[in-house]
């Protein structure tokens, strides 16, 4: 299964292109599904309400689902309360009801990836479009799982839970549920759910791509977005660059927007020339249904239907479990593109390659904590546990070579195994 996540800066119409495509896709032969969670965009440009419990059919080939994390929200409430209905009666805690619960903030990304999952699980659909909220959040949404799996590991120790066999015979005297035996049940449910979030994310067959208007600052914001989609293992596959003006006009003033349109766009193709470009058209108004859809990307415009795998070298960490081809077969696992190079031999050192295109020296960071290194590209920061070989051994320094981030690791004495 293809699923492409499409995003990028607030008012570049990505909605719009998310919904081309795929109806591009489905008009290539692939049962496609576009999900939102946007309230009324899709309606108008898809021409046709959608559905929150099941997918709308839109097109031949083509479904529309929109998430209501209103809904999802309740349901996990609900779930839990009755769940922890124990402790709760201990404490004396009046429960909620369905009708006064509203959803929190995150409650729309806890909402999305869930439905991003089920959906993936499915054999309904060769391809999953996503609209994605705005790149920055998107960056953020697309590292949560991974960060609270770290965050249950630190506060929930699975190894703690050796004790886990006297838990029941203590419940048994006390009289209720122990507090620490429903703690570590709930943390199994979170790992095992946020697990599969993971997969999907991390899967060969995902990708990431961005939209974005012919502006004078395009090509700076891309590729800050590219930068913080890299240091998360994030793969780009396409620029689509939105609403560009016909050249060659007489009206002067059409003339000077269109050729600084031109000017952005040789811009972004320099600042990507290992990611495809997509060139969409300015309709001279919104498309509203499938037929404006149909005439967007009519012509150059249908290559955003392009649903391939193939790899830009921006891949994300190994996954558990490896795309399905054609026949059934798996594919294998994303391999990590954070990679060990032995330089022992010649310079006494290992460098950890981090492949961070688009990334800048004013805005790096980098600091080990323990057998753990922050790294810091702008406004994200990742953090990775070292690889074993690295644990032994103390940064040197770190430097930004094409678009490649190297952090040099000299063996400590104490900790490196003595040569005979």
């Amino acid at each position: 299964m293809r699923t492409v996540l499409v995003t990028g800066p607030g008012g570049a119409g990505r909605t719009t292109l998310a919904a081309a495509t795929a109806l591009a896709a489905a008009r290539k032969g692939a049962r496609a599904l576009l999900l939102t969670t946007e309230s009324s965009a899709p309606e108008t440009v898809l021409g046709t309400a959608l559905g929150a419990e099941a997918p709308t059919p839109i097109a031949p080939g083509l479904h529309a689902r929109r998430i209501d994390p209103g809904d999802r929200f309740r349901q996990e409430f609900l779930a839990f309360q009755e769940r922890a209905g124990a402790a709760l009666d201990l404490l004396g805690a009046a429960p909620l009801d369905e009708d006064e619960l509203t959803e929190l903030p995150g409650a729309e990304d806890f909402a999305l990836l869930q439905a991003l999952r089920a959906e993936h699980a499915s054999d309904a659909w060769d391809t999953v479009v996503v609209d994605m909220p705005s790149a920055a959040e998107t960056i953020r949404l697309l590292a949560l799982p991974n960060q609270v799996r770290r965050y249950l590991r630190r506060l929930l120790p699975p190894e703690r839970q050796a004790a886990r066999a006297l838990r029941p015979v203590l419940a048994q005297l006390a009289g209720v549920p122990m507090p620490a035996q429903k703690l570590y049940e709930a943390a199994e449910r979170w790992e095992t759910e946020l697990s599969a979030v993971q997969r999907v994310i991390d899967d060969p067959g995902t990708s990431v791509r961005l939209v974005t208007e012919a502006g004078p600052v395009a090509a700076a914001n891309l590729r800050a977005i590219r930068a913080g989609l890299a240091l998360h293992g994030r793969r780009t596959d396409g620029v689509v660059v939105n609403r560009l003006l016909p050249t060659g006009s007489a009206d002067p003033f059409l003339a000077a927007l269109s050729g600084s349109q031109q000017t952005a766009l040789k811009a972004l193709r320099e600042e990507f020339p290992d990611v495809p470009v997509h060139e969409v058209p300015h309709l001279g108004r919104d498309p509203q249904g499938v037929a404006e859809l149909d005439e967007l990307i009519d012509g150059p415009a249908g290559e955003i239907g392009d649903t391939g795998t193939g790899d830009t070298g921006e891949t994300g960490e190994p996954g558990e479990t490896g795309d399905r081809g054609r026949n059934g077969e798996t594919a294998g696992p994303r391999p990590d593109p954070w990679t060990v190079e032995d330089r022992l031999a010649t310079d006494g050192l290992l460098v950890w390659r981090v492949p961070l295109p688009g990334a800048e020296r004013r805005g790096l960071g980098l600091v080990r904590r323990g057998d753990e290194i922050v790294v810091t590209v702008g406004r994200f920061r990742r953090i990775r546990t070292l690889p074993s070989v690295l644990r032994r051994c103390t940064v040197s320094g770190a430097g930004l070579r094409d678009g490649v981030l190297e952090i040099r690791f000299s063996p400590d004495p104490d900790l490196w195994p003595k040569s005979d």
